[in-house]
């Protein structure tokens, strides 16, 4: 079994009231910021290559983080067709992929792999990010429990794809058996480690309840199970990966300081960081994103204002 990073972005960081704060502001520190990046997952089993989510669509401009920013994912490295060549694995080659939930940075480029079968929990396929794709299987989840998790489905000998709800309504998560490891591939159950050490949900969620179920099974699974934690949202996930790190809870590393953060220039575009909605004021009747109404949402995943970076 081999498990390779596909690099996306670099150098990014992102707030810890985005990090911590999705069950209330106290004792959130208001200029503490961890680093960032983006970066999905492939699987090789030997007998096939397993996608774990697809990136961005490579359209997407780059953001441009000021002070208000929450979530900057930084620079881009590469689309993720490129990016997945760089890991070694052409999109021929692809023979499933699993979506942990329907957002942008997790579903950007399914288009890229009409001839893989896409797993996604039933939920997130009437999304727009993937309701008109023809090779999708809506999974239900019906091989019983996993551990200590209440439903899962077996994708291949060693590939777990595991009921998670809370961050969307349909999240998942992805355990792949590897000798006396367990990978765990989860998404945005948290969206840095330090979140997890802490036992801290971010402030994105579709399902508060859920989203608190299924981060404390998580973490009952990691106290049980020697697991090596992959993230999406932090290079902690690669770096885990590299090491072949077991997540010990009651021990937590260090954090590693955010490093100098390199932007482009703004072009009046403003990207919503965590669906991907872009919002253009040429397609608005020239209204400057700065004009919307404070409690405009996005179109798209009703978030705030707040949570849009500038492009």
């Amino acid at each position: 079994m081999i498990i390779k990073a596909v690099k996306l972005f670099e150098n990014g960081f992102m707030t810890q009231a985005l990090a911590f704060g999705g069950e209330g502001k106290d004792g959130i520190n208001p200029v503490k910021r961890y680093r960032s990046s983006l970066q999905n997952y492939v699987i090789d089993t030997g007998s096939e290559v397993i996608l774990v989510d697809t990136g961005v669509p490579s359209e997407m401009p780059e953001q441009v983080p000021d002070e208000k920013t929450m979530i900057y994912m930084g620079k881009k490295v590469a689309n993720y067709v490129a990016a997945l060549a760089d890991a070694g694995y052409k999109p021929e080659q692809v023979s499933k992929i699993l979506i942990t939930h329907k957002h942008a940075d997790h579903t950007g480029e399914l288009r890229a792999f009409p001839n893989a079968t896409i797993y996604a929990a039933r939920e997130e396929c009437k999304a727009d990010e993937l309701k008109s794709f023809s090779n999708v299987v809506p999974v239900d989840f019906t091989d019983g429990a996993y551990k200590n998790f209440k439903a899962s489905q077996k994708i291949a000998d060693g590939v777990w794809f595991i009921e998670a709800k809370g961050h969307t309504t349909g999240n998942s998560i992805v355990i792949v058996e590897d000798g006396d490891l367990f990978y765990m591939i989860h998404g945005d159950v948290t969206y840095t480690d330090e979140a997890l050490y802490e036992n801290k949900l971010s402030i994105v969620f579709e399902d508060v309840k859920a989203a608190r179920e299924t981060l404390d099974a998580v973490r009952e699974f990691i106290k049980n199970n020697p697991t090596v934690y992959l993230s999406t949202h932090t290079p902690l996930g690669y770096e885990n990966l590299e090491e072949k790190k077991v997540i010990d809870l009651d021990n937590p590393p260090e954090s590693k300081p955010v490093g100098e953060i390199s932007v482009g220039k703004a072009t009046g575009k403003y990207v919503c960081s965590v669906c991907g909605y872009i919002y253009d004021p040429a397609e608005n009747d020239g209204i400057a994103f700065e004009d919307l109404p404070d409690d405009w949402k996005c179109p798209k995943c009703r978030q705030g204002k707040e949570k849009f970076n500038k492009a």
